[in-house]
C-alpha cells in the first residue's frame, strides 16, 4: 500500500497520549477488510452508537466536499445499511 493511500492522523488525536485506534477498514482485491478492537466496550450496543456517529461523520464529509444535504445523505446511508443487513 502506497503512502498516498493512507489517511492522516488528526492533530488532536496525535496530541492525546491516551488515543488509540478503534477500527481500520481497507478495500483490497475488491473486498473489504477490517481490523478492530472488539473488547473496547463491554456492551456491544456501544458499537451501534459509534457506527451512528461514524455515519454522521460521513454525511458531514459529503456536505463539506460536495455540498450534499446532511439529512438526505444520512437517509441514503441508512438505506444502504438496511439493504446489506437483509
Amino acid at each position: 500500500m502506497s503512502e498516498h493511500n493512507r489517511l492522516e492522523i488528526p492533530d488532536s488525536v496525535a496530541a492525546d497520549p491516551n488515543a488509540f485506534e478503534l477500527l481500520n477498514v481497507w478495500i483490497a482485491n475488491k473486498q473489504q477488510y477490517a481490523v478492530l478492537q472488539a473488547g473496547v466496550w463491554q456492551d456491544p450496543a456501544a458499537w451501534g452508537i459509534m457506527l451512528a456517529d461514524l455515519a454522521r461523520h460521513v454525511a458531514d464529509a459529503y456536505h463539506h466536499e460536495e455540498g450534499r444535504d446532511v439529512s438526505a445523505t444520512l437517509a441514503r446511508i441508512k438505506e444502504g445499511i438496511n439493504a446489506e443487513w437483509e
